[in-house]
């Protein structure tokens, strides 16, 4: 009897040790396989979980300051580009277009009255060389009285040395000759006159003509005002800059808003993509192109097909508000990362229009 229950124990622990055996080399091969699929497959591919959807977001910003006198959206409410999202208070800028307009009237009338007075200058400076010439064609007629008054007396002054005149008619030549130099006198002095009344009157003429330059180019200026008037009017309007979805609308009707301020942003729905940071150990190996795989927290077990598009020019901690210097103080050898674009190439998913900016996402990059 004792020798029996020997013999059983013995046994017990042989057997033990048999499926002890057993499953040490299960986990064994297991493990093995693991490593050397995970092995394999980091050959061939390239993944991080520090990936997030992105999207171009637009901040609606009022160009003008104003009163909000309406808000035309909701929060989360779909727009398209060009709709109106909020009203400002127009009454100030209306007053202003109407000045401006009340401004070009007045110098289009100011020019109407310079070409007016150009013309009426230009007639009479007209005038004044058509009473020039007259005057020389009389000059000239009295020229030729003078010659031959000149020639009469001249002929009488020989006569009346042998008394063939009497003095009477020696006197009357003597007054022709004198009356004929002094029409003549007159008629060369009205000349002068006239000629510098032509040069006054043609001063006024070249005058009146730079003034019409001036007001043309008030005109253009009081033009310009009415632009600028009109386009601080739109401005009035608040429209959508694009498709997409409004953020929270922090703006109330009575809001004072500055110019370039802040309200809230739409949200394009029309182009998502993702932006994953790889450590820059890895971006050795990646290239445009790449086919990649796609995992969304929102989304578990289904994948997105999508490609690597581009990389970032410089690593994320050089556009930080704070980028580090190394430079300074103790130097710490941290490990970067490459923000790299990645597009989704299904586009038909449904599940893709479904995606939000900033939600997480796995990268699976494929190197082959």
């Amino acid at each position: 009897m004792a020798t029996t229950q020997i013999k059983s124990t013995e046994a017990s622990p042989k057997k033990r040790s048999k499926v002890f055996l057993i499953v040490l080399i299960l986990l064994l091969i297991v493990g093995g396989w693991f490593g050397i699929s995970k092995y394999i497959h980091a050959l061939h591919h390239e993944e991080t979980d520090d990936a997030q959807v992105a999207a171009n977001i637009n901040p609606v910003i009022p160009k003008i300051p104003g009163y909000v006198t309406e808000v035309r959206v909701k929060d989360n409410q779909k727009v398209k580009k060009g709709d109106t999202l909020l009203l400002l208070d127009d009454r100030d800028l209306r007053i202003k277009l109407k000045q401006a307009e009340a401004a070009l009237a007045t110098a289009e009338s100011n020019l109407s009255t310079a070409k007016a007075t150009t013309n009426a200058a230009e007639a009479n400076v007209a005038t004044s060389e058509a009473s020039v010439r007259a005057i020389n064609a009389q000059i000239e007629t009295a020229k030729v009285n003078l010659w031959r008054a000149t020639q009469d007396f001249n002929r009488y002054a020989n006569l009346i040395k042998d008394h063939s005149i009497t003095q009477q008619q020696y006197e009357q030549a003597l007054a022709a000759k004198e009356t004929a130099e002094k029409q003549l006198q007159v008629l060369q002095e009205q000349k002068m006159q006239a000629s510098r009344q032509t040069n006054a009157v043609s001063s006024q003429s070249s005058a009146t003509s730079t003034q019409i330059g001036v007001v043309n180019a008030t005109i253009k200026q009081r033009q310009v005002d009415v632009e600028d008037a009109k386009l601080n009017l739109s401005y009035t309007v608040v429209t959508a800059p694009a498709d997409g979805v409004t953020s929270k609308v922090n703006v109330q009707a009575g809001q004072f808003l500055q110019a370039g301020q802040a309200t809230f942003s739409i949200v394009q729905d029309n182009d998502i993509w993702v932006v994953a940071n790889f450590k820059e150990t890895q971006f050795d190996d990646l290239k445009p192109g790449q086919k990649v795989t796609i995992s969304i927290d929102a989304f578990p077990g289904h994948d997105f097909d999508a490609r690597v598009a581009s990389f970032s020019p410089a690593t994320g901690s050089s556009f930080a508000l704070l980028p580090p210097d190394n430079a300074s103080g103790n130097f710490v050898k941290v490990v970067q990362r490459l923000p790299v674009r990645i597009e989704f190439t299904n586009r038909q998913d449904p599940l893709v229009k479904q995606l939000k900016a900033g939600m997480n996402a796995y990268v699976d990059v494929h190197l082959d």
